[in-house]
């Protein structure tokens, strides 16, 4: 599936806008990224940080990084529609390692 850089930012955007409040409230320095691809091929998104549930002194630090990666999304889907299911699952997902959830756990939720 080929889909413009511009409306696959505007997908991710959307993932975002789609988390409730008052988890998305809780998001603290953290950046989301969009990138044509990572190392390899398999990965979808990934998350760079300190998830907020090991935080101690946090001043000064640099932000967090979630990244969704373009390409590998792309490529597994037949239509839009699915590129957006993928888009907000691997944002969700993302989010969840910010909060200090395992990839154990979130494949345990679905995510």
């Amino acid at each position: 599936m080929s889909i413009s850089r511009d409306r696959f930012e505007q997908l991710v955007a959307d993932a975002l806008d789609s988390i409730p409040s008052e988890l998305g409230n809780k998001m603290s320095n953290v950046a989301v990224m969009v990138e044509e691809r990572g190392d390899t091929d398999d990965i979808l998104g990934l998350y760079q940080g300190v998830p907020l549930t090991k935080r101690g002194y946090y001043a000064g630090a640099f932000p967090d990084r979630i990244t969704v990666y373009q390409d590998p999304i792309c490529s597994r889907c037949q239509t839009e529609e699915q590129v957006v299911v993928s888009v907000r699952r691997t944002v969700i997902h993302e989010v969840g390692h910010h909060f200090g959830i395992s990839d154990e756990r979130l494949r345990e939720l679905g995510w």
